[in-house]
């Protein structure tokens, strides 16, 4: 199956750069601008594929990249010694998918302060090429990142007309993954109103360009199929169930029957988990079992996006915790409006108690295609859903992962090794290896205790540069200032 390749020769070229100096705290900047090595001494490495911890080790950087992993031996002169004893070392983590705020200020750093040194955008725009031109160069400290082009969607869309791509023919089907891929996309990203037919012409001119297809699993498509046709992840779980309902043909039928107006994404969410209730009331093991099986062995990843149903099934539990200090205040406000006036209007009882349970039923979901072998891939849609705040949900999201019956090692790898794999970077991220890129996060206490643990953020590097305890305090207090602002 197709991985998402789309810039990954440029990224892998991009971690073989050497860049000379870091961001470090009080008192070490002058030592580290001009070392070009960096000797992370007496840290607990954690081992993503399972393996057990490397205690007392040091982790030789050059550059942008590892160079060693092991007992600390003699060093290179010059180095730059950086003693972190009872330190854990973890990969910098990936959020798979994202919807980045279009403030300069707050998302590029939002993302890094929280350990997310890469990151998968969904929905593409000139900002975010801009953006990760600058951050290739040095100019703007952010995550590594790849690029969707406009999202695909079917004629009307149910999404915003000036930035999905709407289609209605062939010849439009055709011509939005090939506008995608002028515009320097990295990969197509299908919706969920796509027609059986114009999605089945959008992935194989994809495949004529050689570029991946993610995205949702479109309303009138089989599960099975979007995984036959080599779509690399499906996001969130809408339409996922259907395959797995003994009312498969009821529900079916009723979806061919759904007619929406032009950017009426409201109506739609709201038919589509009445759908959702009637196929978890139906659902059948012996089906599951085939649906699964078929997306082990296609390699088809599932990105699950648990914080946003926790928004969306359980929005009476939604608190301000202080996160919204980091948000553009006309965003925060937008989603304080848009948790009162949209996602709780009109909910009655009855309905928030079915939405209850089925978010229960959701982490069941995930739990089970886990156990079946299928790929699940950590992802927030964090900056498109109220409440989801860039970098700090992907905490959330892991939390989620264990709550559902991931181990905190399996969490760990969805935000690691598993994004690594789907975008076809795992030669360069996902791991901390010698010849990996030097994105690491260190923590204060072992993830795999208790996997709150990646919160307890001691300092991160991104692409070699060590951005302190000290760093991270100012990085936050400028992003809340510019947020503010």
């Amino acid at each position: 199956m197709s991985e998402l390749m789309g810039r990954r020769d440029a990224l892998k070229a991009g971690v073989a750069m050497a860049v000379a100096g870091a961001v470090v705290g009080t008192g070490q900047a002058a030592a580290a601008s001009a070392a070009r090595w960096i000797a992370l001494t007496g840290v607990t490495v954690v081992d993503v594929t399972g393996r057990p911890h490397r205690r007392n080790s040091t982790v030789l950087i050059r550059g942008q990249r590892i160079v060693s992993v092991g007992p600390r031996a003699e060093l290179p002169e010059g180095t730059h010694v950086i003693d972190l004893p009872g330190k854990f070392v973890i990969p910098g983590l990936c959020d798979a998918h994202v919807h980045s705020i279009p403030a300069e200020r707050v998302s590029p750093p939002l993302y890094l302060v929280n350990g997310v040194t890469t990151v998968r955008e969904m929905s593409g725009s000139p900002l975010l090429h801009r953006w990760r031109e600058r951050i290739d160069r040095g100019e703007l400290l952010g995550p590594r990142s790849v690029i969707a082009g406009r999202i695909i969607d079917g004629a009307p869309t149910i999404g915003d007309p000036s930035v999905f791509a709407e289609v209605a023919t062939e010849a439009q089907a055709r011509e939005a993954v090939r506008q995608a891929k002028r515009d320097g996309a990295d990969f197509v990203k299908v919706y969920s109103r796509l027609s059986p037919e114009l999605y089945r012409v959008v992935t194989d001119e994809a495949r004529r360009h050689r570029m991946p297809v993610a995205g949702h699993c479109p309303d009138g498509v089989a599960l099975t199929t979007v995984s036959a046709l080599g779509q690399c992840s499906v996001e969130h779980l809408y339409s996922t169930w259907y395959d797995t309902s003994t009312r498969e043909r009821e529900l079916r039928a009723r979806i061919a029957d759904l007619k929406f107006a032009r950017s009426d994404y409201v109506s739609w969410l709201q038919e589509i988990h009445r759908l959702e209730w009637d196929a978890v009331a139906g659902y059948s093991a012996r089906k599951a079992a085939a649906v699964f099986a078929t997306l082990v062995r296609n390699r088809t990843r599932v990105v699950p996006t648990l914080t946003v149903y926790q928004v969306l099934d359980r929005p009476d539990e939604v608190r301000d915790d202080g996160r919204l200090t980091y948000v553009p205040a006309s965003v925060a406000e937008g989603w304080r409006w848009a948790l009162a006036n949209i996602i709780k209007a009109g909910r009655t009882p009855e309905v928030a108690a079915q939405r209850h349970a089925l978010f229960e039923r959701r982490k069941a979901f995930v739990k089970e295609l886990a156990e079946a072998g299928v790929p699940v891939v950590a992802g927030t849609d964090g900056g498109d859903v109220p409440f989801v705040v860039p970098g700090f949900s992907l905490h959330v999201e892991l939390a989620n992962l264990v709550r559902s019956g991931l181990s905190p090692l399996g969490a760990l790898r969805a935000a690691t090794l598993e994004p690594a794999r789907l975008l076809g970077l795992d030669d360069s991220i996902g791991a901390v290896a010698p010849g990996k890129a030097a994105d690491l996060v260190i923590l204060d206490a072992d993830p795999l205790i208790d996997i709150r643990n990646t919160t307890r953020i001691h300092a991160v590097v991104t692409r070699g540069r060590v951005i302190s305890t000290e760093q991270r305090a100012r990085m936050l207090a400028e992003i809340a200032s510019a947020a503010a602002a």
